[in-house]
């Protein structure tokens, strides 16, 4: 994947965010937007690559992210997505506004590129669009 297609989804998935988190400077808040877009991701990818997939490809997307923040590293052997998903919203919740935009930012894209590299660029683009809005995840692109 071009480090443009990063760097763009990387925006595209800063911008949601903030927006779904609306305009408290909260980590909470956030915390709470990326839940939200975790579990519309999970509806819409796991008729295709099923709930297994979708949490081992959200667990190896953590662990890419722990080497850059130590604290998201968490067990995810054990337990239901849902109580992986309230583990990290805590841990979110517990750090600096800031830190936490970019630690979901990167888990986020980290889970994308995994995806991509799974299933491709143009399936993965139509499969996210509905759940995370037109044009939010797919970088511009030219025409044929």
């Amino acid at each position: 994947m071009s480090t443009m297609n990063t760097n763009a989804r990387r925006e595209a998935i800063q911008t949601l965010l903030a927006v779904r988190a609306g305009s408290v400077n909260d980590a909470g808040a956030l915390a709470q937007a990326t839940v939200d877009r975790w579990r519309d991701l999970t509806s819409q990818l796991a008729p295709v690559i099923g709930a297994g997939g979708v949490k081992a490809l959200f667990g190896r997307a953590v662990q890419k992210a722990s080497a850059n923040y130590p604290w998201l590293a968490i067990p995810l052997e054990d337990g239901t997505e849902a109580a992986l998903l309230l583990t990290l919203k805590a841990r979110f919740a517990g750090e600096e506004v800031a830190t936490v935009e970019k630690a979901i930012a990167t888990v986020l894209l980290n889970f994308v590129e995994l995806l991509a590299t799974l299933i491709g660029e143009s399936l993965t683009d139509r499969l996210l669009g509905p759940a995370w809005g037109p044009a939010t995840l797919t970088p511009e692109r030219e025409m044929p």
